[in-house]
């Protein structure tokens, strides 16, 4: 397979190909037509077919040079007794190397200026070669004036206007996906920081619960061992589940904020107070369950508590859906939870897509796996895997 550079470098020498091929062949073409015409001065004839044609290899990156090098070309030969534009009609090679270089000044000119100066010397030599000639009829001057200078130029401009158009939209569409990338990389930061926060205040709670039951195993360890024991035995759990919290914790970038809540957050089991809330929008909601109902880690149960939360506001906000139906389903391993609506329109929070990305950082933080979009029967859905650990 060849290397990234090496594609590079064979795009780069690409047009140079070309246009050496453009030279070298129009170049050959007028030789030997006119090696087999017997008319003016052959070296003469050589010599100009030269010029005419071999400077068409810079056409891309002097258009002017090579659009005044024609036309001076045009011009000698007629003063040194050359016969490129006696006959009738001339070369065709001649002539298709004229219409390259007044469409290469059109299209490859750096500004409208150096185009248009360009065009009107051009001209100006073109005309001067019919002068000096000496077949001064209305033809001659129109002919080279419409099909050699005019048609090519015009063309080489529309196609410098295509390619200015494109390159400003495509640099349009990098911009916007360069804004789009800095909004969602910060929705991403505040996501992370509301989680950090948010474990923060889990750990802290957990760790008040084990400090009141530490006390209370104390108070009762001589009177009444077993229940020292059961005491003892939810410190583990807890303190084991709030070590987790703490290590997922450690990956999420967090903001001083202040202070924190020490609060317990919410979790699966407040789902109905989120429900309800929703229902007095006007929003028919619906709640499944599957499998057996348990107790989940803390962390666990808060980010399925968040997911369905910003799922019913941005059905609320967005959706116009009249009808939502929640599915949480216990795995033995996972907690899974599908949100469904029948909405026309759908947004994904607010505009900047906030409420899709929060999820993710939420789902992610388990190692779980979240799809949103669109469904086929109508509506938008929402679905997310979280695993549990033991």
């Amino acid at each position: 397979m060849p290397d990234s550079a090496a594609i590079d470098r064979s795009r780069v020498l690409a047009p140079q190909i070309v246009d050496w091929a453009i030279a070298l062949v129009l170049a050959a073409a007028l030789e030997l037509q006119l090696a087999l015409r017997d008319d003016g001065i052959a070296w003469v004839n050589a010599v100009t077919a030269l010029a005419l044609t071999l400077p068409l290899r810079w056409r891309r990156t002097a258009p002017l040079a090579v659009v005044l090098s024609y036309a001076g070309a045009a011009f000698a030969q007629e003063l040194a007794g050359g016969a490129l534009f006696h006959g009738d009609p001339p070369p065709l090679p001649a002539l298709l190397a004229g219409v390259a270089a007044f469409y290469s000044l059109g299209a490859y000119a750096p500004t409208d200026r150096v185009a248009a100066t360009g065009a009107i010397a051009g001209l100006a030599g073109i005309w001067a070669s019919v002068l000096a000639s000496g077949d001064i009829d209305v033809p001659s001057l129109v002919f080279p004036t419409g099909l050699l200078v005019a048609a090519p130029w015009l063309a080489g401009r529309a196609q410098s206007a295509r390619g200015q158009r494109e390159a400003a939209l495509h640099e349009l569409t990098a911009q916007m996906r360069r804004e789009q990338e800095q909004r969602e990389r910060l929705a991403v930061g505040d996501e992370r920081a509301r989680i950090a926060r948010e474990l923060h205040d889990v750990v802290a709670h957990s760790v008040g619960v084990m400090v009141v039951q530490a006390q209370g195993a104390r108070n009762v360890l001589d009177r009444d061992p077993e229940r020292a024991r059961e005491a003892l035995r939810s410190i583990e759990d807890t303190g084991r589940d709030a070590l987790a919290d703490v290590r997922r914790a450690l990956g999420v970038l967090r903001e001083p904020d202040g202070g924190a809540a020490l609060a317990p957050q919410p979790g699966v089991e407040d789902l109905d107070a989120l429900v309800d809330q929703a229902r007095g929008t006007g929003l028919d909601v619906e709640v499944e369950v599957e499998g057996a109902s348990r107790p989940l880690p803390t962390g666990v149960g808060l980010s399925a508590y968040r997911i369905v939360q910003e799922a019913l506001t941005n059905t609320i906000k967005h959706a116009g859906a009249a009808r939502v139906t929640i599915a949480i389903r216990y795995g033995e391993r996972e907690l899974g939870l599908e949100i469904t609506d029948d909405g026309s329109q759908r947004g994904a929070g607010d505009g900047a897509g906030q409420g899709l990305v929060g999820m993710r950082e939420r789902v992610a933080l388990y190692g779980g796996e979240l799809s949103a979009g669109p469904r086929r029967a109508g509506g938008f859905s929402v679905r997310a895997r979280i695993p549990i650990q033991a």
